[in-house]
């Protein structure tokens, strides 16, 4: 049973890791480590933050996740030029430090695209409907990963945008590349063709200013994309 306990100490605990994160982000607002600075030693934080050198190690891995900091070989961490837009949106390291779900994303999405859909068919600007034109062809021209993923979130933009609610648009700002890392993680389970075959069905609907099957086509497409969360990933 002790040997037990003692392995559990050893765990990552999210909850400094968390309150790591949150500490170095005041380090950075309040000036003490300026952007495109060379970042701290790991022993000179854990002396500072008076916790062990693991955890400090796990914070950094995080924040390097989040393109917080770089590696340079040779040279040392250093934190990178965008390290306080960057964390000024919490749910990224939230989400990696697996203090929100991603099950947790996707029903915070059936409860807000569905009906934000419904309101682009009614409100859809000849420029928004270019917009998600775009988005598509840019999907079925994909190449990359990131290409695919870029014109997947484009889509998605384009129809908060369309919505009109401009509060709407900008909580997907502030959640978009929580979005993309789970679109990245969904990518290489399905063909393009299935996502393209929903935004198609989304685009044709929002066109005729069918609100109900717009709403319906974007539950049926987060749907779908949720269910792959819990089918085994047989691509490897």
């Amino acid at each position: 049973m002790q040997r037990q306990a003692s392995t559990t100490r050893q765990l990552p605990d999210t909850r400094v890791t968390a309150k790591l994160i949150g500490r170095i982000k005041t380090m950075i607002a309040t000036g003490i480590i300026s952007p495109g600075s060379k970042f701290p030693p790991e022993r000179e934080l854990a002396k500072e933050f008076a916790v062990n050198r693991a955890s400090v190690r796990q914070a950094l891995k995080v924040l390097e996740i989040m393109g917080v900091l770089s590696q340079h070989v040779g040279d040392g961490t250093y934190l990178s030029e965008s390290a306080e837009t960057i964390l000024n949106e919490p749910l990224d390291f939230l989400v990696l430090l697996d203090d929100l779900s991603q099950h947790e994303l996707f029903e915070t999405r059936l409860m807000m695209e569905p009906e934000l859909t419904a309101r682009a068919a009614e409100r859809a600007t000849a420029e928004d409907m270019s917009a998600l034109r775009n988005a598509i062809f840019s999907m079925e021209r994909s190449r990359t990963t990131r290409e695919r993923l870029n014109a997947d979130l484009a889509f998605h933009e384009a129809i908060f945008r369309a919505s009109g609610n401009r509060i709407c648009y900008l909580l997907f700002k502030g959640i978009h590349r929580t979005l993309l890392m789970s679109m990245a993680k969904l990518s290489n389970r399905v063909s393009v063709d299935q996502p393209l075959m929903f935004h198609r069905r989304i685009y044709a609907a929002i066109r005729e200013r069918d609100a109900e099957e717009a709403r319906r086509a974007m539950l049926e497409h987060i749907t779908d994309a949720r269910s792959l969360l819990v089918q085994p990933n047989t691509s490897k």
